[in-house]
């Protein structure tokens, strides 16, 4: 019997990542310039989509299905995670920020959002079965506040997607958002999860950290505001 890790207490152990080390070394060096835009920026810049004063081998990642990310207008980019994907799977992500929406065939691509309609991961196939919808092929997700998301979630281009919901997960977000359940995720925790979830339910092979490097930045900041906080004496 293996003892749940609970997420308040070892969130995020057991990644298989990249060393953080060239993050650590970045830091230590500060803020340099995009050579693209010139703005200031840490790791990577967020408004070009491109490292900054980093270089890791092991990005880019593969991912088994196209993600689109559908950006609100009044997100930060500078406070999103949605960049984490783009920036660590860039042939397989695409964003967008709203009202520019593709059309989509409602046959081959999802949404993930709660909602009382929507299905866990593992009941995609039985859904996709009844409306003979396969093989699944992009999926979408909304980078907003949850207090943003009403405009984006009710727009016409999006009626009629198969809403998918990742019920069992917790965030580990810092910027977790007050008076939301925690297993409201950011951006980057939803997508890992989802593809966890996928390549468990729909890839006939074993998990062995192929995507655990979506979560690269999160878990290095992650760690740092932690030990911030805890020499700051607010855990």
């Amino acid at each position: 019997h293996e003892e749940l890790i609970q997420p308040e207490t070892a969130p995020l152990q057991g990644l298989k990542l990249a060393s953080h080390k060239v993050l650590e070394k970045a830091q230590q060096t500060g803020r340099l310039k995009c050579s693209k835009c010139g703005g200031s920026r840490m790791f990577f810049c967020y408004t070009c989509c491109s490292l900054v004063g980093v270089s890791i081998q092991e990005i880019p990642i593969k991912l088994p299905v196209k993600i689109d990310i559908i950006k609100h207008p009044n997100e930060t980019d500078g406070k999103s995670t949605a960049i984490h994907a783009k920036i660590l799977a860039p042939s397989d992500v695409t964003m967008y920020t709203y009202p520019c929406v593709p059309e989509y065939n409602k046959n081959n691509v999802v949404l993930v959002f709660p909602g009382p309609e929507a299905v866990s991961v593992k009941d995609i196939r039985a859904k996709i079965q009844e409306s003979k919808v396969f093989p699944l092929q992009r999926v979408v997700f909304i980078d907003s506040t949850w207090n943003q998301t009403n405009k984006i979630i009710t727009d016409e281009r999006l009626q009629g997607l198969l809403q998918v919901e990742l019920k069992t997960r917790k965030t580990c977000f810092w910027r977790h958002q007050k008076g939301k359940p925690d297993t409201y995720l950011s951006t980057i925790e939803a997508i890992y999860y989802f593809l966890l979830e996928f390549h468990q339910s729909f890839l006939v092979q074993e998990y062995n950290g192929e995507y655990d490097n979506l979560l690269f930045f999160f878990s290095y900041l992650h760690s740092v505001i932690n030990k911030a906080k805890t020499s700051a004496g607010k855990c």
